[in-house]
C-alpha cells in the first residue's frame, strides 16, 4: 500500500515540472502557503527552488483557493471551477452560522462582491491588505475575522483566486495577490460528470483509497462519495475490497522514478499523511499524536523513510532564519541513517533558500 501510494502521490515517481505536479494531485493542501509549494517541488525532478514555484504561480500555472474542507489548496487554474461547482455550496452552508454572526449576510456580501470587481477589473491586483482596504472604503467592515470570511465567502463563489506571488524582501513571500477569477483564468475544464472525475483525480493522485478515504478529503458525505465511486467505476480498477474497496486507475500510474530519493521531508498538512480516513498505514498508531491534527489543527512537517513516517521536523520561513539548518525529530532510531535525513533536509532547505 505503501509503496503504491508513493507512486500515486508522485513521492517516487517524480514530475517533470512543478505545473505538471500540481495538475496531477488536482489539488494540494497550502494553507501554509510555503508548505504547499515545497509539497509540489518534493513532487517534481531535478532541485526546484521556492522561485522555480513562484514562478509558476506569476505565470498562471497554479492558483491558490478553498476548493474543500474550508481548507486553501493548490489547484490547476482550469480545474478551480468545477471543483467549487461539487465543493462550494456545501463549503457556504457550513460556514453559514459564522456568516450570521459576523453579518455577512442578506446583501452584504453582494456588497463586497461589487466592490472587490470594480477594484480588480482590468487585470489589477490587490493584496489582501489593499483588498481589505477597498471594502472598508465602501462600507464593509473587515475589523477581526470580519474580512477574512468575507474574502472565503467571495472565493467559494468563485469571485476572486491567490495569483501572483507577492515580493518579500530577505524572504520567501507568505502572501499572494488576489485576482478576479473570470480574468485571471482562461480555459476553464468542464468534465462531463463532475463529481465522477473528482474522485478519479484524487485516486489516481491517492490510491489505492476508496469512498471512504475520498469523502474525508473532499469533505462531501459518504453517501455521495461511494456514488461518485460508482460513477466513475469504468475507469477504476480495484486493487483490494478489505476493509472496503481500494482503488487505482489503471491507466495514469506514472512511472517510477530511479533515483527519487527514499528518505523525504514533506511539509505541514502533507498530502500523503493527511489525505486519509485511515493515517496507520503510513504512520503507525503510537506516532499519530505527536503530528497532528492537534487541538488547534496544526499537522506538523513529517520525515518519511520507505513509504513510512518516521520522524518530525521544523523550520523557520522567517526573515533571516529561512537558510538555517531544519531541525529533526526521529521517532525511534535506525528508522533512517543519519545520511538519509540530512539529504533530505538540505533538499529542503537548497529549496526554500534557493
Amino acid at each position: 500500500m505503501r509503496r503504491e501510494r508513493l507512486r500515486s502521490h508522485r513521492l517516487s515517481a517524480l514530475a517533470p515540472t512543478v505545473a505538471q505536479a500540481a495538475r496531477h494531485m488536482l489539488a494540494t493542501q497550502a494553507q501554509e502557503f510555503w508548505g504547499g509549494r515545497w509539497a509540489l517541488a518534493a513532487r517534481t525532478r531535478g532541485r526546484p527552488t521556492v522561485r522555480d514555484v513562484d514562478a509558476a504561480f506569476d505565470r498562471g500555472d497554479i492558483v491558490r483557493s478553498w476548493t474543500m474542507r474550508g481548507t486553501i489548496h493548490a489547484i490547476p487554474p482550469e480545474d478551480l471551477a468545477w471543483v467549487l461547482s461539487v465543493t462550494g455550496e456545501r463549503q457556504l452552508r457550513q460556514a453559514a452560522a459564522v456568516h450570521r454572526r459576523e453579518g455577512l449576510v442578506g446583501g452584504e456580501v453582494a456588497r463586497a462582491e461589487a466592490a472587490v470587481r470594480t477594484a480588480l477589473s482590468g487585470g489589477n491586483r490587490l493584496t489582501r491588505k489593499e483588498l481589505f482596504d477597498v471594502l472598508e472604503t465602501q462600507g464593509v467592515p473587515t475589523a477581526g475575522q470580519r474580512g477574512y470570511h468575507a474574502l472565503v465567502a467571495l472565493s467559494l463563489r468563485g469571485v476572486v483566486c491567490q495569483g501572483p506571488v507577492v515580493p518579500r524582501d530577505g524572504g520567501p513571500t507568505r502572501e499572494q495577490y488576489l485576482v478576479l477569477t473570470e480574468e485571471w483564468i482562461g480555459d476553464a475544464a468542464s468534465p462531463a460528470d463532475p463529481l465522477a472525475e473528482f474522485f478519479v483525480r484524487y485516486v489516481a493522485s491517492h490510491g489505492p483509497a476508496g469512498a471512504r478515504d475520498f469523502a474525508w478529503w473532499t469533505g462531501l458525505p459518504l453517501g455521495v462519495a461511494r456514488a461518485a465511486a460508482a460513477s466513475a467505476s469504468d475507469r477504476l480498477t480495484m486493487v483490494d475490497d478489505e476493509p472496503e474497496p481500494q482503488f487505482v486507475v489503471a491507466d495514469a500510474r506514472p512511472r517510477r522514478t530511479p533515483d527519487a530519493p527514499e528518505v523525504v521531508a514533506l511539509p505541514p498538512f502533507e498530502e500523503y499523511y493527511l489525505s486519509y480516513a485511515d493515517r496507520t498505514v503510513p504512520c503507525a498508531q503510537e506516532f499519530l499524536a505527536a503530528i497532528g491534527p492537534s487541538m488547534n489543527g496544526i499537522v506538523r512537517p513529517i520525515i518519511v523513510a520507505r513509504g513510512e513516517v518516521v520522524g518530525v521536523w521544523k523550520h523557520s520561513v522567517a526573515v533571516g532564519r529561512h537558510a538555517d539548518d531544519p531541525t529533526p525529530e526521529l521517532f525511534r532510531p535506525g528508522a533512517a541513517s543519519d545520511h538519509e535525513v540530512a539529504a533530505a533536509l538540505r533538499r529542503y532547505r537548497d529549496f526554500i533558500s534557493g
